[in-house]
């Protein structure tokens, strides 16, 4: 990957690049942070003309490698006033890849008032004012785009939500099959939609594709890490099987389902929103179990799921998606949770914030918990239609709860807590509170450890100890996989197959031909991390923004468990 490629919508030009020392070892997320930290000041209005949108493939990123196909996309989110990285799959990291580009940088605002697609392909990148695709939902892009430039084209689009700013507004990625997979969490789409981008289509025929600097080597590695893939349970087994819905019953049981909007641990119809449900559904319904997000994915944990008249309905249905329209808005029907995850890929919402968001407005008095049919009401006549309690419910849970008053918001730096109660499971509590990008599972999933011993032992889910430890581990690892562009669940394996991460540092060598070790990958976590949390210190957060909510000092059955971290505790985790 050797150019860095320029939009700027303020005069409507672009420009190619070469890629800068400092930013040569770099990709994925390690990349579009150095970048943001960089170029974007850190008090900008997040939707004015000093912030930027980068996109960035991962290190590995069109190579054969397993599960290698993971996208970066980064900038100021609107909806935390943080740094920003948001990763999704799709085919788009391993186009960009072939291109040879290392990031699309996007800067600027238009001036007038008119709309544009971005075309990418072996030449650079050209923009063209677009008409007959405003207002269109995401899925209607895709099948217009793949009749103007052929099946193959790659899609990142935003739906009606984009367009309309909504600061949950996501960023869709067309996958090898036409499906979307989501930039979700921090309303990176709102920030596509401010710069008047409804898509950008890419192009990889005639790229010159990837050289690997020792081809004999790479495929080596590459078979030996593969197989560390297969080998492990989770990957090799759990997900293939039940995808990540196997979690419900798994947390139900440890007491940390969050139900209610987070009044209890448990909900009582957790088994008609189960992995094993929802696989069983499927099969009898002629879906697939089994589903890649990305070209060479060989876990599958995604899958497809159809009605009951064997329609397609959703892909990609994920375990934080049924969680929290399922047992934390009381809606114990798999078939009324998908139509929602159809209409939220469609309109361009991501589906953790605003299915909490639903939760908060349930709590608020706006429908009823188990009111499955008002919140499709909500989402298609409403956030779809960009009404003013749309536009509220589309701007996520903190804003839910401050219109209508609500105490009990689960929230951190105005991000939604997704799927794990933080009483119960107090491992992925510190995470929410010290991640840099507001609450996020993803930025360290303490969970595999707190529960299932993923890393050689459980640390205990109820106690204290060791929580912050385990925490800063796994963020530091999680930057690693989102700078190479490997899939979250890769730190599976990572932590319990000793082959497996040796194997990574021997593709990564094989192919820039490089002589890099663990300990460059845990140092580029480390200042991954460090260089966002400068940008958010300069933003004006604190460690005081690094807290849970204070309802979490309220016990939750079955345990009775309480956030009971101080504040000095929690600050620990920066000690590195």
């Amino acid at each position: 990957m050797d150019k860095i490629v320029r939009v700027n919508m303020s005069d409507l030009t672009t420009r190619m690049e070469a890629v800068p020392s400092e930013w040569a070892g770099l990709g994925g997320r390690a990349l579009t942070s150095a970048i943001v930290a960089a170029e974007v000041i850190p008090t900008c209005h997040p939707l004015g003309e000093n912030n930027k949108l980068v996109f960035a493939p991962g290190l590995l990123s069109g190579t054969t490698a397993a599960n290698s196909g993971r996208f970066s996309a980064g900038a100021k989110s609107p909806l935390t006033g943080t740094i920003k990285e948001s990763n999704a799959g799709g085919t788009a990291a391993q186009m960009f890849a072939r291109l040879g580009i290392k990031a699309l940088i996007i800067e600027g605002l238009p001036r007038g008032d008119s709309w544009y697609g971005l075309r990418v392909n072996k030449d650079g990148v050209s923009i063209a004012e677009e008409t007959e695709l405003i207002g269109k939902g995401n899925f209607a892009v895709v099948e217009a785009l793949e009749a103007r430039l052929g099946k193959k084209c790659g899609v990142l689009t935003i739906g009606p939500a984009g367009e309309m700013r909504m600061l949950s507004a996501n960023i869709s990625v067309k996958d090898s099959d036409s499906k979307l997979r989501s930039h979700g969490r921090g309303g990176l789409g709102a920030v596509m939609g401010s710069k008047r981008i409804k898509f950008i289509a890419i192009d990889d025929s005639g790229a010159a594709g990837i050289t690997l600097a020792d081809p004999e080597k790479f495929k080596a590695a590459a078979r030996t890490f593969a197989r560390a893939l297969i080998e492990h349970p989770a990957t090799g087994e759990g997900l293939p099987t039940f995808g990540t819905a196997e979690m419900v019953n798994i947390v139900n049981a440890a007491g940390g389902l969050p139900t209610r909007n987070f009044t209890y641990g448990r909900f009582e119809k957790h088994e008609n929103i189960s992995g094993e449900t929802l696989r069983d559904t499927i099969i009898a319904r002629g879906g697939s179990p089994k589903h890649g997000c990305q070209p060479g994915c060989i876990i599958q944990c995604s899958q497809v799921y159809n009605d009951k008249d064997g329609k397609y309905v959703t892909s990609g249905f994920e375990y934080e998606t049924i969680e929290m329209l399922g047992a934390n808005a009381c809606i114990g029907d798999l078939d009324v949770i998908a139509r929602a995850d159809h209409l939220m890929d469609d309109i361009g919402v991501d589906s953790i914030e605003t299915a909490v968001a639903i939760g908060v407005a349930m709590e608020a008095g706006v429908l009823p918990f188990g009111d499955g049919e008002g919140v499709l009401r909500l989402l298609r006549e409403e956030i779809g239609a960009g009404t003013p309690l749309g536009r509220i419910l589309g701007s996520g849970a903190g804003n839910v709860g401050r219109a209508y008053g609500v105490t009990r918001v689960p929230v951190v730096k105005n991000q939604a807590i997704p799927a794990y109660d933080p009483r119960s499971i107090k491992g992925i509590g510190i995470t929410y509170a010290t991640s840099t990008m507001g609450a996020d599972h993803t930025s360290g999933y303490a969970v595999g450890t707190n529960l299932m011993g993923v890393g050689g032992g459980i640390v205990d889910p109820l106690k204290k100890e060791g929580q912050v430890e385990l925490s800063r581990h796994l963020q530091i690892i999680t930057v690693m996989l989102d700078s190479v562009g490997l899939c979250l669940f890769i730190g599976f394996p990572a932590a319990d197959i000793p082959t497996c991460v040796p194997a990574l540092i021997d593709m990564l060598n094989a192919r820039f031909g490089l002589e890099l070790t663990p300990e460059w990958i845990g140092g580029l976590g480390v200042t991954t991390l460090k260089t966002e949390r400068a940008f958010n210190i300069a933003a004006g957060f604190t460690n005081k923004d690094d807290r849970l909510p204070e309802f979490f000092r309220e016990p939750v059955a079955p345990h009775n468990a309480v956030w009971d971290f101080s504040g000095e505790e929690i600050d620990e985790f920066w000690n590195f």
